[in-house]
């Protein structure tokens, strides 16, 4: 998707969507959709082009420090990645009357921190595979625990790194093939496509301090909330969905759970389900129409 816009206003869209992201101008309901850590917006076009299918404008930025090298992700605190999230919605709230937030992962997180601070103006907000907690059934072993509760509070955390295992969140042996074709490419632009299976320590680290951030900020989220996870996800336990549901703000809180699918759930077996109930619940809680945007 590219954005659908005059020539004279491509360089607003790539200032707030960044080179890699995207935006699509359908109806006056939109969603900005936040792509994971480490990831890219590519994980979350899939998601994006079914959502558009259904009339809403979609977007997602590129969260800073990503689609780049390791030193640029190295460097990357989580208050810059909220930035490049906080820029995007408020150009979507441009074109849009109603501006819900999709993140997946961490970038559910990202999200309950725009929705906590911008608060009215979210419209509604779909936390997939939301990450509080890193304790799915391939995230037990020892060494990865050693790293994500010792490490990144060390000064290993500038020289280890936490390399990401298959099956890498995907159940669909066919998308995951796909996925390991081009890890095993390696060209140049491996990290635009599918971003970085190897993370620093740091970045987990900045990782843990937003989580923080978002769990102290749950109470404050008013607005309505679709909790979206897998009961087979791989690095996030449904504990997540109970942490959230148990302590956000709002009055209108509806959980969608699915199997069959790991935790990248944008791009996994149940995608179109997932894609069709986050829609629903926009369209429903939206209350407009889905109709072009200039109609």
């Amino acid at each position: 998707m590219q954005p659908q816009t005059p020539p004279d206003q491509d360089i607003c869209y790539e200032a707030a969507f960044g080179k890699h992201g995207f935006f699509e101008k359908r109806g006056r309901v939109g969603v900005l959709m936040i792509h994971g850590l480490s990831g890219t917006p590519t994980e979350m076009r899939g998601l994006g082009r079914s959502l558009a299918a259904r009339g809403l404008s979609v977007g997602c930025p590129e969260l800073a420090g990503h689609c780049g090298s390791v030193s640029m992700l190295k460097s990357s605190r989580w208050r810059d990645w909220y930035r490049s999230v906080e820029r995007a919605f408020e150009a979507m709230e441009q074109e849009c009357d109603a501006v819900f937030i999709a993140g997946f992962s961490a970038g559910a997180l990202i999200g309950l921190i725009l929705a906590a601070k911008l608060r009215e103006r979210v419209a509604g907000i779909a936390l997939i595979s939301t990450t509080f907690f890193l304790d799915g059934w391939n995230m037990r072993d020892w060494k990865k625990q050693l790293i994500l509760r010792t490490v990144i509070y060390s000064p290993l955390r500038h020289v280890v790194a936490f390399r990401e295992p298959p099956p890498y969140g995907i159940k669909d042996e066919r998308m995951r093939n796909k996925l390991v074709s081009v890890l095993e490419a390696r060209d140049s632009r491996t990290a635009d496509k599918i971003g970085h299976f190897s993370v620093p320590a740091t970045v987990f680290r900045e990782r843990a301090r937003l989580s923080r951030k978002a769990a102290r900020v749950l109470p404050t989220v008013s607005c309505p909330s679709l909790l979206v996870h897998s009961t087979e996800d791989d690095f996030a336990s449904m504990k997540n969905v109970d942490f959230a549901a148990q302590r956000l703000g709002s009055r209108h809180v509806e959980s969608y759970v699915v199997d069959d699918s790991y935790h990248v759930l944008p791009l996994d077996k149940r995608r179109h389900d997932v894609a069709e109930r986050i829609a629903a619940f926009c369209l429903s809680v939206g209350g407009h129409p889905a109709q072009p945007a200039g109609a």
